[in-house]
């Protein structure tokens, strides 16, 4: 098994349409299209979906070394509201530390058009993961 297929067992990032595109040791990408279903009644995407893409991001690259990494804290500034289309989350460890990792994860649209930025830190446990390749993903 693959990381990329444990982390389909995420049940609510999964109906929210979440998907990983690549992992690789420290980075990670996913995406997600805006549906009419993540709408607010603002008419603009819920920030629960925008989290819920960029948490799943970070799993990504805080579980790209194989071992069971869990946030300890998250912090997300919303910075463009959007109402369709597809949104990529780019999630990087940039700082690597063998318990407490930091992570940054930028949300972006398409064309580039920066809509989100979560900051958060992990807590690596003792405990590997039961995948065979991290690194090793499914290109969509």
């Amino acid at each position: 098994m693959t990381l990329s297929e444990l982390l389909q067992n995420d049940r609510f990032a999964r109906a929210a349409g979440v998907e990983i595109l690549d992992i690789c040791p420290g980075y990670a990408k996913a995406r997600m299209e805006v549906t009419p279903a993540h709408l607010n009644a603002a008419g603009v995407c819920q920030g629960g979906a925008l989290f819920t893409l960029a948490d799943l991001a970070f799993a990504a690259v805080a579980n790209s070394y194989a071992q069971v990494t869990l946030s300890l804290s998250a912090n997300i500034n919303f910075l463009k509201a959007v109402s369709a289309g597809w949104l990529y989350a780019e999630a990087r460890e940039i700082h690597h530390h063998p318990r407490i990792p930091y992570i940054e994860v930028r949300i972006c649209q398409e064309n580039g058009d920066l809509v989100a930025i979560l900051n958060s830190t992990g807590y690596r446990k003792k405990d590997r993961l039961p995948i065979d390749n991290p690194s090793d993903t499914e290109q969509s």
